[in-house]
């Protein structure tokens, strides 16, 4: 029973740190993704090619790769980094880009009556994004914007391959010294209590926006 408590101990460790990284990257990433989907609709062909190129590049290579080129490939041309900010660097932009074509997808199926009735009224560029299009786009993408959230609960795990200890890194350890499986049950109770509280509250989230549309 002592061995299993100060396991768990020394598991939440790396949970605060996979927690961290979580909650950073999708306070980040988010509005970062509000930004650059609403920008990419701009007149400005030179923004809107470059975020074509940011998009496609990020969605089209796998975040470990690219968490290996900001840990190795940066020191070796001079750059050098901190380990925890490349996590938070690498997974915000690899889940900006997700979040910037969902919600392009969500404010392109947005009705064209509304922003031409946003401009009859006199509202700005922005203004018609913050006020009009924006919350139906968010409320319309909501199911695809949960299924991203799960994925990057389950993606903060991939930190270990630049050395970080989060959960896996610590489950890793533990069973190479000890010869036990328990940290793997340990560390699964771990992604299926944090999926299931996020989970409940973005389905709540998308009940009310349901309920409010009936």
């Amino acid at each position: 029973m002592d061995y299993l408590i100060q396991t768990a101990e020394y598991l939440l460790g790396g949970a605060w740190v996979s927690t961290k990284i979580f909650f950073v990257t999708l306070a980040f990433s988010f509005p970062l993704g509000i930004a650059i989907a609403v920008a990419a609709r701009t007149k400005w062909t030179l923004l809107t090619k470059f975020i074509r190129f940011y998009t496609w590049l990020f969605r089209g290579t796998p975040l470990m790769l690219q968490l290996f080129f900001f840990m190795y490939g940066l020191p070796a041309i001079g750059i050098m980094v901190d380990r925890m900010m490349v996590a938070y660097v690498g997974f915000v932009l690899n889940y900006a880009a997700y979040f910037t074509e969902i919600l392009r997808a969500g404010i392109e199926s947005t009705p064209k009556d509304q922003f031409e009735a946003s401009a009859v009224e006199g509202a700005r560029f922005l203004q018609t994004y913050r006020f009009v299009v924006l919350p139906q786009a968010i409320r319309k993408e909501l199911p695809t914007i949960t299924n991203e959230v799960i994925t990057l609960i389950k993606d903060t795990a991939l930190v270990t391959v630049i050395a970080i200890s989060d959960i896996l890194r610590n489950v890793k350890e533990v069973v190479s010294r000890d010869f036990t499986v328990s940290p793997f049950f340990l560390a699964a109770a771990f992604y299926l209590t944090f999926s299931f509280v996020i989970v409940s509250i973005l389905r709540k989230t998308e009940k009310k926006y349901d309920f409010l549309d009936a």
